[in-house]
């Protein structure tokens, strides 16, 4: 539980985007201004075949904006792993 007794709500975009920033530290992405981390390709690779298979069980049942935000995280991270994949 947090200091103040709430817990931050869960839904599906803040599921989504959790998943996309722990794919994006695995490509060794930190926030701006602090040093790239290690990349851990083949985690990197799962957590975003996880936001891709969510993705496919999800179809038709998303908002737009659920899935305009799922279908952009997802070509922004297969662009990053197709460019640090490259770089190893």
């Amino acid at each position: 539980m947090s200091a103040t007794g709430h817990e931050p709500e869960i839904d599906f975009v803040t599921f989504v985007m959790s998943l996309a920033a722990s794919a994006l530290l695995h490509l060794g992405e930190h926030e701006q201004g602090t040093a790239a981390g290690p990349v851990d390709l083949p985690l990197a690779k799962q957590t975003i075949d996880i936001i891709g298979m969510l993705r496919e069980k999800t179809r038709g049942n998303l908002s737009v904006e659920e899935d305009r935000l799922i279908e952009t995280a997802l070509y922004d991270l297969r662009l990053k792993f197709l460019h640090a994949s490259k770089k190893s």
